[in-house]
């Protein structure tokens, strides 16, 4: 499939009865690409039932997952059957469960298909007939898309949304790689090239430290919290980690402090960087 066509050369069914339709540009609250992992494992139709509001009056739904900024990959097409108001004891909120059927609409695209889209608003629920002229095609994989294979310790370099990720999928790759090893870790700004050097140990190491710094941004570091604090939640979208050393799981946790420090003194992150002690 050539690059260059538009939601209309795919789509041309879609397009004709666009009124009938509506556009979920699925973007995560917490972590924007939630929906983007849901749908690698399978469970994004779940994902999708569960709303806050009755988003979905009509009878068809065209689902788009966030991927990249202005970038949506093809989430399937699915058809509106029932909605039933529930009670979620968890969140103790009121929300709407839909029932689904996925559609078999260009289903052979479903995680390939990435369209371009520049989302210059906060609505995530659009009405096709408004929106469907806009939307381009970036690229087709070749396969469904995947969270890439842990690359080994030496090779490991991942953005701050790339370790959401990773994180969110809990692929079994990374997983077991930083659940079973000690070890220092660098966090640079790629704003401004400053570092920040961290240990990691005891349960889980690697992927219990690095899932906080997912979900808070700056992982309970005094020196990263007042740095967010400063420049907001989102600057923490600079960061870039990776491994400087590794050492076994029995390993003494008083020798990866050493080591720590060691690396704190060779690339001077306290007089340099975020490091404070």
């Amino acid at each position: 499939m050539d690059q260059g066509l538009s939601f209309v050369d795919i789509f041309p069914d879609l397009c004709t009865e666009a009124k009938r339709c509506k556009v979920h540009l699925a973007i995560g609250f917490r972590d924007k690409k939630e929906p983007l992992i849901e749908l690698v494992k399978g469970k994004f139709k779940e994902w999708q039932e569960h709303q806050n509001n009755k988003n979905f009056e009509r009878d068809l739904i065209i689902s788009l997952v966030y991927y990249r900024p202005a970038e949506w990959m093809f989430g399937g097409v699915y058809k509106r059957i029932d909605v039933q108001r529930d009670y979620d004891p968890i969140r103790k909120k009121q929300y709407y469960r839909y029932t689904t059927e996925l559609l078999n609409t260009r289903k052979n695209l479903i995680g390939r298909l990435i369209l371009s889209f520049p989302k210059e608003f906060r609505q995530s629920y659009v009405l096709l007939e408004n929106h469907y002229a806009q939307f381009t095609v970036k690229e087709v994989l070749p396969q469904p898309y995947r969270v890439t294979p842990f690359p080994g310790y030496e090779n490991v370099v991942l953005t701050f949304e790339e370790l959401g990720e990773v994180i969110l999928s809990e692929d079994a790759s990374w997983k077991t790689a930083l659940s079973n090893i000690k070890g220092v870790y660098l966090i640079t700004d790629r704003k401004n090239g400053k570092h920040y050097i961290g240990s990691a140990y005891g349960d889980d190491a690697f992927w219990s430290r690095w899932r906080a710094y997912s979900i808070t941004g700056h992982g309970r570091d005094m020196e990263l919290i007042e740095l967010l604090n400063r420049n907001g939640a989102g600057y923490a979208e600079h960061f870039q980690f990776s491994i400087l050393e590794i050492r076994s799981r029995t390993t003494d946790d008083e020798e990866i402090k050493k080591r720590e420090k060691h690396w704190k003194d060779a690339l001077q992150s306290r007089e340099f960087g975020y490091n404070r002690n």
